[in-house]
């Protein structure tokens, strides 16, 4: 990447709305399109679904991943981390520029709650990764310490680094753990001086999704916060417009 572009980070809720409501696919790819962003995080994505396949008319014929991406956003990886009997779902990451190589790293402590973290590496030498902890505090403890060695060991502290998803994190204990032994900074946090609420959509209560940066610049902030997006997920979605910084 570089000069200015838009970040943005949403649990999509394999593409349905708050308590299953209703399926928001297609106006959740409309709104990603409209929100200009050239690169896009996503949790919650749905890898294939033979359930929902069946018994929607308007479900894709390809999976959700390709369905979102389209032509706007050629570049993209998808990780399989919850795996059921009727299909798997997973992070996802979309990009307008290309993707120099991809991997998915398993932070699951056990089956009951499967989940993980995507690591993207851009031709440009952009680090991205689309993560989603878990709901209960020991196990994201120890997720987030696999998530802190796996990104000491595998990036270089030079590189400029997005991290982004939905951390569960309403006490805020990862939070500080991720600034104080990653030297990041969390883009709302830096920007407004505090984190965004992010769930419930309907009414954002809990701090729960981050946008996590190192090595570049955050000029503005946003929570979409139209009725059109307060009904696609069950989460709010977060955007940031950033600018790389210049090599030296």
């Amino acid at each position: 990447m570089q000069g200015e572009f838009k970040a943005l980070t949403l649990n999509m809720h394999k593409g349905f709305s708050a308590n299953n409501l209703r399926y928001t696919l297609e106006a959740l790819r409309v709104a990603l399109r409209d929100s200009g962003c050239s690169l896009v995080f996503l949790q919650e994505v749905s890898g294939e679904s033979r359930r929902y396949r069946k018994r929607l008319s308007g479900w894709p014929n390809t999976d959700q991943l390709e369905f979102l991406a389209d032509a706007v956003w050629p570049h993209f990886a998808y990780g399989k981390n919850a795996v059921t009997t009727n299909g798997h779902h997973g992070n996802a990451i979309m990009s307008a520029v290309p993707i120099a190589r991809w991997h998915n790293e398993d932070l699951s402590l056990h089956r009951v709650s499967q989940r993980g973290l995507l690591h993207v590496t851009l031709e440009s030498g952009f680090e991205l990764i689309s993560v989603h902890l878990g709901l209960f505090e020991r196990e994201r403890h120890a997720q987030l310490s696999k998530l802190i060695d796996y990104i000491k060991e595998k990036i270089d502290p030079d590189a400029p680094l997005l991290v982004a998803g939905d951390f569960n994190d309403w006490r805020q204990l990862s939070h500080r753990r991720l600034k104080q032994q990653l030297g990041v900074e969390e883009a709302f946090e830096y920007r407004t001086g505090k984190l965004a609420k992010s769930f419930p959509a309907t009414l954002p209560l809990l701090q729960m999704d981050r946008l996590y940066f190192r090595g570049i610049r955050i000029e503005s902030v946003s929570r979409p916060n139209d009725p059109l997006w307060r009904r696609l997920s069950d989460h709010s979605a977060l955007v940031a417009d950033c600018r790389s910084k210049p090599r030296v």
